[in-house]
């Protein structure tokens, strides 16, 4: 373990409620902190301007002070740092690392249909990318561009994964990634949009010190572009832990739009928080009872090497010093079958009074690099 202090973060978007998913990779990044003496921050991730709701931001703040998992900066919302994606992005236009583009979506359209007619992949063509020798059209009246990133064209993105080792993937299979949408209509020349999730999170990884990043598996095939990005930049890169992804019975993955439970809804049951941490590891495959205190001392600088290892061999340690034998597959039923008469005797409880969270502590100064405003709710 370096000497370097450990900052995690957990990032969730406010386009619905907090599930027990997140709260698995919260409760992982918040031990992992914990253990070796670190931060944990929280941030909110709200570019979504159409489907984020001030309700899902208080929801997600009620279950991580009801799950106890307490942050040590933040809450941070990604739409008060506007002015420094911006400022990132015009300074990755001026190295040649992004551009604009103004192929309308019709274009865009027509150029994928003719790339399946040819049994070709779906990708951008780069009709708007710089390259020594072309010549590109006068932009067009009236349409707004997007901001794209110039992916390098040649070379491979590798990174040791913490939880499933060695990844590679070539550059060639990654096309020009949009980082900033078109601005509204009518706004002037020259305008920047709001950040896609690719650039906003590598921009604010950076910017917090973020060292490592737990996350869901269904994240591996943004990482290369992150880390394309963050070398564009020319900053260091944080560590990345891809978690197994919680399934339901129909072996589908469990998301806040289908088939999840919110944290918030278990309270409201009469669990109490140490059975949601319990279930969450559960989900994922582990069904030792594991407390917050519990996972931070699981959370030790070699359990990843050893999980990998164990994943190899047919067993996954359980807690330090032990290990079980285990599906290589995540399962949901074996939480299920001992909490399924729980559940039934916690549907007819009356609601318990939900508390009220705090107001969201931050250590924090007000004159914090990354803050583009003060701390807000929105």
């Amino acid at each position: 373990m370096s000497s370097k202090t450990v900052r995690t973060r957990i990032a969730p978007s406010p386009t619905g409620f907090l599930h027990l998913g997140t709260a698995r990779t919260a409760l992982y990044s918040w031990a992992y902190a914990r253990h070796h003496g670190g931060k944990f921050v929280l941030r909110i991730e709200d570019t979504d301007v159409e489907r984020s709701t001030q309700e899902s931001v208080q929801q997600i703040l009620d279950s991580m002070h009801w799950l106890g998992l307490d942050y040590d900066e933040g809450p941070y919302y990604q739409m008060q740092r506007l002015v420094r994606y911006h400022e990132v992005a015009e300074q990755m236009i001026a190295a040649g690392t992004a551009y604009r583009c103004y192929a309308t979506p019709e274009e865009l359209d027509a150029m994928r249909e003719a790339q399946r007619a040819r049994g070709e992949k779906t990708r951008y063509d780069g009709r708007w990318r710089p390259a020594p020798g072309k010549v590109l059209p006068p932009p067009p009246e009236g349409v707004q561009p997007v901001v794209r990133f110039a992916t390098p064209q040649e070379g491979a993105v590798a990174w040791d994964d913490l939880v499933k080792g060695p990844i590679r993937i070539a550059n060639e299979e990654i096309d020009d990634l949009i980082i900033l949408r078109p601005p509204p209509a009518g706004a002037p020349p020259g305008t920047l949009g709001v950040p896609t999730y690719n650039f906003a999170v590598v921009v604010d990884d950076l910017d917090m010190g973020i060292t490592h990043v737990f996350r869901g598996d269904e994240h591996i095939n943004n990482t290369p572009w992150q880390i394309n990005i963050f070398r564009a930049l020319g900053a260091p890169l944080p560590q990345y832990g891809h978690c197994p992804i919680i399934l339901g019975d129909d072996g589908l993955k469990l998301s806040k739009r289908r088939g999840a439970v919110s944290v918030t809804a278990y309270e409201e049951m009469g669990y109490l928080p140490r059975r949601c941490s319990t279930i969450s590891r559960a989900w994922a495959g582990a069904t030792a009872t594991t407390s917050s205190s519990r996972a931070r001392r699981w959370c030790s600088g070699s359990t990843a090497a050893i999980s990998r290892r164990a994943r190899r061999s047919g067993t996954r340690p359980s807690s330090p010093g032990s290990t079980r034998t285990t599906s290589s597959r995540p399962t949901t039923r074996g939480w299920q079958a001992s909490s399924r008469s729980s559940s039934r005797a916690a549907a007819s409880m009356p609601a318990r009074p939900r508390r009220s969270s705090p107001p969201a502590r931050s250590t924090r100064s007000a004159a914090a690099p990354w803050s583009s405003s003060p701390t807000g709710s929105g």
